[in-house]
């Protein structure tokens, strides 16, 4: 009877109370070390090393021919001869165009013949006017006469020089605009005649940057034309006045450009190099902003994430320069950033 009395449904289910509070209280445990398993975050991250930060200045600048100037004639003409190809690379003084010039040399003839009548005519008063036959009125009309006529002379051949078109410097020439027997005038194009060795590039530069400008400052240019390669050259001048509209200084810069691959109206990518410094680098997605604030997140040893507040220096295009609060060695988050909390188990996928 007393066994009996002890196993009633309330013992029953005392048991059952405790059991279950037992599971409750074990339960959670289990869940809660599941769960952190489980919410490490996956993450990569970028060692901290000591790199070179080349700062530098970018621009956009078009490419000019050192000398340049278009092809015309001074004297209207029909063109007579063509001595040049489209495309011909010429010296200094080569013949281009001859004009058709049997009037301008009918003229020039015509003016010799009528100095030499009017100088023999002046040496026969001269003698005449030693034997005091003429008057000295007579003589000095006579020497007019010849100075006239000298002049015109000039004048014809001056004339019939300008239906010779010489090339004014050594260059390359471009496309022929006109064809034997076609009818130029003062003006006309014919053609046009650069000389792009070495060739000059024009670009503007904030006037933030005007006092890291000098004269003989290396540059470097890239093309799109040619991706794969630079150009290098220096700064031939900086203009004397800032652009009141756009706060910038105008500067030109030379090309040696013997392979003469740059030709001239070319958009060209300028580069100049201010300084080259060490400093830790890191990419700009690796910094968290809080309020005026820069925080980064490190992997601790214990593979957690610890937020460190850092200061930040120089910017380029998708990298900045870390002052303070980073040391060689640390190993920061780059990528996953945003699931990120201090104290948060990680993951590390990969490590740049």
């Amino acid at each position: 009877m007393a066994k009996r009395a002890w196993v009633t449904p309330i013992t029953i289910i005392i048991v059952l109370l405790a059991g279950f509070a037992a599971y409750l209280f074990l339960q959670p445990k289990t869940e809660l070390n599941g769960q952190q398993q489980q919410s490490a975050v996956p993450v990569r991250t970028q060692t901290v090393a000591i790199e070179e930060f080349r700062d530098v200045i970018e621009a956009l600048g078009t490419a000019k021919a050192n000398e340049s100037v278009e092809i015309t004639s001074q004297q209207q003409g029909v063109v007579d001869k063509i001595y040049f190809k489209d495309g011909d690379n010429v010296k200094q003084g080569q013949l281009l165009v001859e004009l058709n010039a049997r009037e301008e040399l009918a003229k020039v003839q015509e003016l010799q013949f009528r100095l030499g009548e009017a100088t023999r005519q002046l040496e026969r008063l001269k003698n005449l006017a030693r034997e005091k036959v003429t008057s000295q009125q007579q003589l000095e009309e006579q020497q007019t006469l010849v100075n006239q006529t000298q002049a015109q002379l000039e004048v014809a051949k001056a004339q019939l020089a300008q239906m010779n078109i010489y090339a004014p410097f050594d260059g390359q020439l471009g496309l022929r605009a006109v064809s034997p027997g076609s009818l130029v005038t003062p003006g006309d194009t014919i053609t046009t005649l650069d000389d792009a060795m070495p060739i000059k590039v024009d670009f503007s530069v904030p006037e933030l940057y005007f006092a890291s400008l000098a004269v003989d400052q290396e540059i470097i240019a890239r093309s799109a034309a040619y991706p794969s390669e630079q150009f290098n050259g220096r700064i031939e001048t900086i203009n004397s006045r800032i652009d009141p509209i756009t706060r910038t200084v105008k500067v030109r810069a030379i090309i040696d450009n013997k392979s003469g691959r740059i030709r001239p109206g070319m958009l060209l990518q300028i580069i100049l190099l201010r300084s080259i410094d060490d400093a830790i680098i890191l990419p700009e997605k690796a910094l968290l902003p809080i309020q005026n604030r820069q925080y980064v997140f490190v992997v601790t040893p214990d593979q957690r994430a610890k937020r460190v507040e850092v200061t930040i220096g120089r910017r380029k295009p998708g990298i900045v320069e870390i002052t303070n609060g980073l040391k060689p060695g640390d190993e920061v988050v780059v990528e996953g950033i945003i699931r990120l909390r201090d104290g948060i188990p990680v993951t590390v996928q990969g490590a740049k």
